[in-house]
């Protein structure tokens, strides 16, 4: 029979999803042209009458896509967790010895951002065992890198809940936060403004930045805020209640789900 040797294809094209025409280029030196005509037909006829399947395929697809992504994320998580819990430039608010650590991915200019400091300051409040760890990923164009700089340079003058003052007051100021915003924030809690133009350009502060650019690449990061609790990546501004949770597991059995 002429077509016997296309059931093997046309169930590989079912099982990945891929499209008719595909099938045929790769099938292209066993078949003749009439016969990779023929083959299209009947596949493209098949899902027609049954579009579940290829809905099926692609749902499957995108599942594998997904935990090939965690198991990267994990093996980054592990690879990088030093420099995400005691980077030595980052912003520590809560407990500095605290027994479980947030770590947070964040840009002055997201507004979820600006949301979920709410949501961090409830939980340092609430919880004086907890440890945060602020990281600059400034995403969101030039004055988010402007307004991250200067944090960066202020992190120069500024340690321990000083620092963390500033970094509130910044991430709570109205409307776009540039480099001007920023040292006038830095300005009013009686900061040397010249001291921080000059740092904001120091190799410091490009260490810095590029060090959580890197890190932000290597999880996957695709925007703010994106947090950390143990071994789980948390993208968005979830509330108070999940990242309390997940806190609360990692204290019971050193993971983010038990």
């Amino acid at each position: 029979m002429p077509f016997t040797r296309s059931l093997p294809a046309l169930a590989l094209v079912l099982s990945l999803g891929a499209s008719a025409t595909a099938l045929a280029q790769e099938a292209a030196a066993p078949f003749t042209d009439a016969q990779r005509s023929a083959i299209e037909g009947i596949i493209k006829e098949y899902l027609v009458k049954n579009p579940e399947v290829l809905q099926d395929a692609l749902a499957e697809a995108e599942k594998r896509q997904v935990e090939t992504q965690r198991l990267a994320q994990a093996a980054a998580l592990k690879e990088s967790r030093e420099m995400l819990v005691n980077g030595k430039h980052d912003v520590v608010g809560g407990n500095p010895t605290g027994d479980v650590t947030l770590v947070e991915f964040f840009d002055y200019n997201c507004g979820y951002c600006r949301k979920a400091l709410g949501d961090v300051q409830a939980l340092i409040k609430s919880d004086p065992k907890l440890r945060v760890v602020i990281k600059d990923f400034p995403v969101l164009g030039p004055e988010s890198l402007e307004a991250s700089q200067v944090a960066m340079a202020v992190a120069q003058q500024l340690k321990g809940d000083k620092l963390f003052e500033f970094h509130q007051k910044l991430l709570e100021s109205k409307g776009r936060v540039n480099g001007a915003k920023a040292l006038d924030v830095a300005k009013s809690m009686g900061l040397d403004t010249a001291k921080l133009q000059k740092d904001m350009a120091s190799p410091d502060v490009k260490a810095a930045l590029s060090e959580n650019r890197g890190l932000g690449d290597r999880l996957g990061l695709s925007g703010t805020p994106a947090f950390i609790i143990g071994d789980e990546v948390i993208p968005g501004a979830v509330g108070v209640e999940p990242m309390r949770k997940t806190i609360a597991d990692v204290r019971q059995c050193g993971h983010a789900s038990c």
